[in-house]
C-alpha cells in the first residue's frame, strides 16, 4: 500500500568553509498537496525554524547543526526527512576551496605522525570538505581497515603490530582525495613523547679565504660541533674551506639525505652578513667587495629543508651580521611554510659582529664556547639555546659588543636528546656505515709498517705511518711519509693548517703521530694519490747507513667519498643509504682537556680586544642566487587532500 507521503530526494550532508552559500533540498509526494517545515538542532536544543517552508533550504554556513525537513500533507499525514549534518570549518586556508569549487572533496586537515606504549589508545584524525560531504576510509600499509571509516581513527589498546603508515581516503559522488601518509610507531622508542626518525648535521667551517682575513675559530669550533653532535646520535659530515660550489654540492648531498621525522642541523662558521633580514654565507673564493650572487643564501637552504618533512630543522650561524655594500640587490626568497619545525640560532645580533677567542694554539668562538656547555642539555631545544644566550650576555669581554639572537617557529617540545625511531629507510641508511681500513706494508729488510688513515674532518684526512715492532737486524729506524712525484695534489699540503695538525696532536696518542701527512680539500682530488714511504735505518753488523722506499696508492673514488656523500659505485637506490656513513668521523676521540691561558678576543674583520681570563672555544646566515642550489634535491611529494562523512 502505498504511503500518503513519501520523500523523494532526501537533503544530504555538506562539509563546507564558514561563510559559504548552499541550498538544502527535499523533495516528496502525496496524494494532497504537500507542505513543508525545516528544523535545526545545534547541540541538544531542536527548535523550527521560521519561515523555512519551502522545498529549499538556502544557507549561510555560520556553525556546524543538524537539519531535518518535515512533510506533511491535508490530512495531517506527516512524514520527516534524514536528518543531515552541515559541518563548518571555521579554519581553512586561503585558497581553499578553490574559487571553481563544485564540490569535490578538499582536505583541511592531515593525520600528524604518532608515537603510543603498546595498550595505550591511538587517535589518528583528518578533515575533509566536500558537497556532499565525503566519506572517509582509512588503511595501513597500503591494506584497506573495514571497520575504520571515519574522520578519526581510534584503537582502544594499541599492540605493536598497529605500527606502520597510515593515510585516509575521503571520496563524494565528484571524486577521491587522499591525506599525507603519516607513521606511526607502537611501543618501540622509549618513553618520550618526541622522536626523530633520523638525526643529520651539516657543519661547515670556513677559515682561509682568497680575499678577505682568514679566521682560526672556525676549525676548532666544527670540530667542537661534530663531537657533540654525534654524542646525541647524528650523523655528522663536517667540511672545512669551501668554494662556493662546492658549499652548494654539500648542502645538496645534504638535503638528499632529509626526509620524513628527520632533526636536521646545519651549522655555518666563517665570513657571513645579513641585508634586511637576509643572511648570507661567504664562500672561501668570494671576490672584494662580494654581492649576493657571489655567496650562498641561508634562507633557500631553510626552505628545502622545509620541504623534505623534517621534524626539526636548526640553523646556527657563527658569523657577523653587518652589511656593507647596500647598492646590491636582494634575491628573492619566498616565505616558509608554517609548518613550526624551525629554530634560528644566531651567534650575534643584527648588525653587529661576532667575536673569536684566540687562546694559545687553539682559537674558538664566543658562541662556541658556550654552545658547547649547555647543547647535551634534555630540554626543548630553544630552551637550551636561551641559556646559551644568558650565558654569552655575561661575558665581560663581549658585554655591548655581542649578544647571541634566537628566532623560531616551534611549536613542540621538541630536544636533541629524543630518541631515534627510525623508518624502515633510515635503518637501512645507518646500516651501511663505511670506516676507511688501515692498510699494512713490508719493507724488503721485513720491517712491516701500518698504515692508518685519521680523520678530524670529512674533507680532511691524515695519513699516519706507524712501524710495527722493529727487527733485531736493523736499528734506528726513520720513517719519512711524502707525496710520489710531483702530483697536484701537492697543493693540498701547502694549504695545510697548522692548528688542524695541532688539534690532531690534541686528539691522539703522541705514539700515533710520528709520521703524519695531511691531505686536506679532498673534494678537489682528481686523480689517485700516490705517497712514498721511505724507511732509513743502520744495519748494525755494517754501521752502514740504508734507505728502502715503497709507494701505496690511495684512490680518488675513495677520497672524494669523504666529500660527496655518495658512494658512485653502487645504484642510485642504494647511494643515499650508504653516502653518510661513509663521511662519518669514527676514528678520532674527544678530546678529555680545554687548552688554558690567556687569549685575545677578534671579530671576523680582525678587530681584537684584550683577555682577562682564560677561555675555550665561534658564526651566521641568509639567502643567494638559485641558479647555483638548483640542484638541490626536489621536496617530498605531499599526498593528496582527503575527507570526512558525518
Amino acid at each position: 500500500m502505498q504511503k500518503a507521503v513519501s520523500i523523494t530526494e532526501q537533503p544530504v550532508s555538506v562539509s563546507v568553509p564558514v561563510g559559504y552559500s548552499f541550498t538544502l533540498r527535499c523533495r516528496a509526494q502525496g496524494h494532497t498537496s504537500l507542505q513543508y517545515q525545516w528544523f535545526c538542532q545545534y547541540q541538544s536544543d531542536c527548535h523550527l525554524i521560521p519561515g523555512a517552508t519551502n522545498q529549499d533550504l538556502p544557507i549561510i554556513a555560520e556553525q556546524t547543526q543538524l537539519y531535518t525537513c518535515r512533510v506533511n500533507d491535508l490530512h495531517r499525514n506527516v512524514v520527516f526527512s534524514d536528518w543531515v549534518k552541515v559541518e563548518v570549518h571555521q579554519c581553512v586556508a586561503r585558497g581553499v576551496p578553490p574559487q571553481l569549487w563544485r564540490g569535490e572533496p578538499v582536505i583541511v586537515l592531515n593525520p600528524s605522525e604518532q608515537w603510543v606504549e603498546v595498550g595505550q589508545p591511538l587517535q589518528l584524525q583528518c578533515a575533509a570538505m566536500g558537497v556532499p560531504a565525503p566519506s572517509y576510509q582509512w588503511y595501513r600499509n597500503g591494506n584497506l581497515l573495514e571497520q575504520q571509516k571515519r574522520k578519526k581513527l581510534r584503537i582502544t589498546r594499541t599492540k605493536v603490530s598497529d605500527s606502520g603508515t597510515y593515510l585516509c581516503c575521503a571520496s563524494n559522488s565528484h571524486g577521491e582525495r587522499w591525506t599525507n601518509a603519516v607513521d606511526v610507531h607502537v611501543g618501540t622508542c622509549g618513553s618520550g613523547k618526541f622522536f626523530a626518525t633520523d638525526k643529520i648535521a651539516l657543519l661547515v667551517g670556513n677559515n682561509c679565504y682568497q680575499h678577505h682575513p682568514n679566521l682560526l675559530a672556525p676549525v676548532r669550533d666544527v670540530f667542537e660541533l661534530s663531537r657533540l653532535l654525534e654524542h646525541l646520535d647524528f650523523q655528522v659530515v663536517s667540511l672545512l674551506d669551501l668554494n662556493k660550489a662546492e658549499m652548494a654540492t654539500a648542502v645538496s648531498g645534504f638535503l638528499q639525505l632529509l626526509g620524513k621525522g628527520v632533526y636536521a642541523i646545519f651549522y655555518y662558521a666563517g665570513h657571513g652578513y645579513e641585508h634586511l633580514g637576509r643572511n648570507y654565507m661567504v664562500p672561501v673564493d668570494a671576490p672584494q667587495p662580494y654581492a649576493p650572487e657571489n655567496c650562498i643564501s641561508v634562507q633557500r637552504i631553510l626552505q628545502k629543508m622545509q620541504q623534505r618533512q623534517t621534524a626539526l630543522n636548526i640553523i646556527l650561524l657563527d658569523t657577523c651580521r653587518k652589511w656593507y655594500n647596500p647598492g646590491c640587490a636582494l634575491s628573492q626568497v619566498q616565505p616558509l611554510e608554517p609548518w613550526g619545525n624551525t629554530v634560528y640560532g644566531y651567534s650575534t645580533s643584527e648588525d653587529a659582529e661576532a667575536y673569536e677567542l684566540q687562546d694559545g694554539e687553539f682559537s674558538s668562538g664566543i658562541f662556541m664556547k658556550y654552545l658547547k656547555k649547555h647543547i647535551l642539555q634534555k630540554k626543548k631545544v630553544t630552551h637550551m639555546l636561551e641559556d646559551v644566550l644568558e650565558d654569552i650576555g655575561r661575558d665581560p669581554l663581549v658585554t655591548g659588543k655581542q649578544v647571541m639572537e634566537i628566532k623560531h617557529t616551534l611549536k613542540e617540545a621538541r630536544s636533541l636528546t629524543d630518541p631515534i625511531c627510525p623508518s624502515r629507510a633510515a635503518t637501512e641508511h645507518r646500516g651501511h656505515s663505511q670506516e676507511l681500513p688501515s692498510r699494512t706494508v713490508t719493507f724488503p729488510c721485513g720491517l712491516r709498517v701500518e698504515l692508518r688513515f685519521l680523520r678530524l674532518f670529512s674533507n680532511l684526512m691524515f695519513v699516519c705511518a706507524k712501524p710495527q715492532p722493529p727487527l733485531a737486524h736493523i736499528t734506528d729506524p726513520q720513517l719519512l711519509l711524502q707525496l710520489a712525484g710531483t702530483d697536484d695534489v701537492a697543493t693540498q699540503r701547502e694549504s695545510s693548517l697548522d692548528h688542524v695538525e695541532t688539534l690532531l696532536a690534541f686528539v691522539y696518542k703522541r705514539e700515533e703521530l710520528d709520521c703524519v701527512f695531511q691531505l686536506c680539500a679532498l673534494q678537489k682530488i682528481q686523480t689517485d694519490v700516490v705517497l712514498q714511504l721511505d724507511l732509513h735505518y743502520i744495519q748494525p753488523s755494517t754501521k752502514q747507513k740504508t734507505c728502502e722506499s715503497l709507494q701505496t696508492t690511495l684512490q680518488k673514488s675513495l677520497l672524494r667519498q669523504f666529500f660527496s656523500w655518495r658512494s658512485d659505485s653502487q645504484p642510485d637506490s642504494q647511494r643515499a643509504a650508504a653516502c653518510t656513513g661513509s663521511v662519518c668521523l669514527q676514528d678520532a676521540l674527544t678530546p678529555s682537556t680545554d687548552p688554558k691561558g690567556q687569549g685575545s678576543l677578534s671579530a671576523g674583520s680582525g678587530h681584537s680586544l684584550p683577555s682577562s681570563s682564560p677561555s675555550n672555544f665561534s658564526s651566521e646566515p641568509e639567502e643567494n642566487d638559485e641558479s647555483d642550489l638548483g640542484k638541490l634535491c626536489l621536496a617530498l611529494l605531499q599526498a593528496g587532500p582527503g575527507q570526512d562523512r558525518p
